[in-house]
C-alpha cells in the first residue's frame, strides 16, 4: 500500500508545502515576486527556533517559507543534507482528528515523532521521512484561534510577527 492510500484513511487534506532556507528574504523573489504569492502573515516559533510566513496563490494553494531564528540549530541537519541551500522541508496535511490519526499510524507501524498535543490551536505529529520516501509529512489538527492582526511583511521580517522575538531576519 502506498502513502496516498495510507493517508486516505486518516481523512487528511493537503494544506501547504513548507520551504526552508537560511534567509526568508532569499525565497521571496521566487515565491512572492515571480510566482505571485500573496502574503498571509506569519510569526516566530521561539521554542523551536524558526520564523515562518505563508503565501497564497490564485488557486488557493499555499507555501510556507521558513528560516532559523538567530542562534537556532533547528534546521542544522536539514541544511547539512541540502548543502546549506535549503529546499522543500515538509508537506502539511490537516486532519479532523489528530488522536485518531496518531492511533491509526501507530497501529500500522509507522514511525512518528514531534508529537505535540498540548497546544489547542495547533496539534501535530510528523511522519518520519524514512516512512514516506524521504519526505517529512506533518499531520496537524488546527484548533480555535483568536482573531489577531496580521503583521506587515516588513514587520514580520523585523521580528514583530506573531510571537516575534524582535530580532530582524538576516
Amino acid at each position: 500500500m502506498d502513502i496516498a492510500e495510507e493517508l486516505a484513511g486518516l481523512d487528511a487534506a493537503f494544506d501547504h508545502t513548507a520551504v526552508a532556507a537560511p534567509r526568508i528574504r532569499d525565497l521571496l523573489p521566487i515565491y512572492r515576486d515571480l510566482l505571485g504569492g500573496v502574503y498571509l502573515g506569519g510569526g516566530d516559533n521561539v521554542v523551536n527556533g524558526y520564523r515562518t510566513l505563508q503565501l497564497r496563490y490564485a488557486n488557493g494553494s499555499k507555501i510556507e517559507l521558513m528560516e532559523p531564528l538567530a542562534g537556532s540549530s533547528f534546521f542544522d541537519s536539514f541544511f547539512d543534507l541540502t548543502r546549506g541551500r535549503g529546499g522543500v522541508h515538509h508537506l502539511n496535511f490537516h486532519v479532523t482528528d489528530i488522536d485518531a490519526a496518531v492511533a491509526a499510524l501507530r497501529g500500522r507501524g509507522y514511525r512518528l515523532f514531534g508529537l505535540n498535543l498540548a497546544e489547542p490551536r495547533w496539534r501535530e505529529v510528523f511522519l518520519h521521512p524514512k516512512e514516506a520516501h524521504g519526505v517529512l509529512v506533518q499531520l496537524a489538527q488546527p484548533g480555535p484561534r483568536n482573531p489577531e492582526p496580521v503583521p506587515s511583511l516588513d514587520g514580520l521580517l523585523a521580528g514583530r510577527g506573531r510571537r516575534g522575538n524582535g530580532v530582524p531576519s538576516p
